[in-house]
């Protein structure tokens, strides 16, 4: 007993100091040393707190499939890894898509699509909206990734499972957004339907782009911790948040187009608290999660 209440202690002492987490670090440090990681356990883990930036990467790689769960098979799966992004990266100079200078984010972009069978025929091609998603998630990422490689990896990952797994429920995230705005603060919810606001949100930016774009590296990889481990959810309550923190800048706006270029735009003082609080709303909202949340 005596023992329970020095550790509660420790941990509240521990988040007052900035060192929140410090005991979840060491549960998944043991989770990380198991000769087979436990991809369900670490899922479990990411949806309930947020991941040490660490092994933000290696847990990412594992969840996303970039990486077996054995240990002994990364090194050389990421060498495959290596040699096909090259390979690719080469195809793509001879063809003349891509130069020296061409950006970095363009080139994960042709990648992508000459391995998914969608490079168009030439560079006038305008971009289609899920190049532009792809873009919006390449640059966001490039922000937390040092490695070229892990980067695109992780990217052309995360999006397909955007594009596979979340495909037939990110459309009904507007209508749950609402849904749960009309629970919270039916208040805010009268005025954007008087204002004709709530069609109009930026729910692309938000849902299709997961925040990249809107929110800083530091709290956007908390976010897309979740939705990597296994929620799209998440993001319902992110957006949540947004519109209850901003409430009262969002009833002085009448006209739609300001109240969505607001939101936006959203300041990038606070996000930290906006995800913090969007995270305990989903946990008030859908219960403990687990990993299929």
């Amino acid at each position: 007993m005596a023992e329970d209440s020095q550790r509660n202690f420790r941990s509240v002492y521990y988040e007052k100091v900035g060192f929140r987490g410090v005991e979840e670090k060491k549960s998944l440090e043991i989770l990380l040393k198991d000769d087979r990681l436990d991809v369900e356990k670490l899922c479990t883990f990411s949806q309930r707190f947020p991941l040490p930036s660490m092994y933000r990467i290696l847990v990412w790689k594992v969840l996303l499939g970039i990486i077996p769960p054995h240990h002994e098979s990364h090194a050389l799966v990421m060498k495959y890894r290596k040699e096909q992004y090259r390979d690719v990266y080469h195809a793509l100079q001879v063809i003349r898509f891509i130069k020296d200078s061409t950006p970095q984010v363009e080139v994960f972009l042709r990648m992508h699509q000459l391995e998914s069978g969608r490079l168009p025929r030439n560079l006038a091609f305008p971009l289609e909206p899920e190049d532009e998603v792809f873009l919006a998630i390449a640059k966001a990422m490039e922000e937390v990734v040092e490695d070229n490689i892990d980067c695109y990896w992780l990217v052309s990952s995360f999006v397909n499972q955007l594009n596979n797994k979340y495909k037939d429920l990110l459309p009904q995230l507007p209508k749950v957004l609402e849904q749960y705005l009309n629970v919270e603060d039916n208040r805010l919810l009268v005025h954007l339907k008087a204002c004709s606001a709530v069609s109009k949100l930026p729910y692309n930016l938000w849902f299709k782009k997961c925040f990249a774009g809107c929110l800083p590296e530091s709290s956007l990889q908390r976010v897309w911790d979740k939705v990597i481990s296994g929620s799209c959810k998440i993001l319902v309550f992110v957006a949540l948040e947004i519109l209850l923190t901003f409430k009262m800048k969002i009833m002085a706006l009448t006209n739609t187009e300001k109240i969505t270029q607001f939101l936006e735009n959203i300041p990038q003082d606070n996000t930290d608290a906006i995800v913090s609080k969007a995270i305990d709303l989903w946990h008030k909202h859908c219960g403990t999660p687990v990993h299929l949340v």
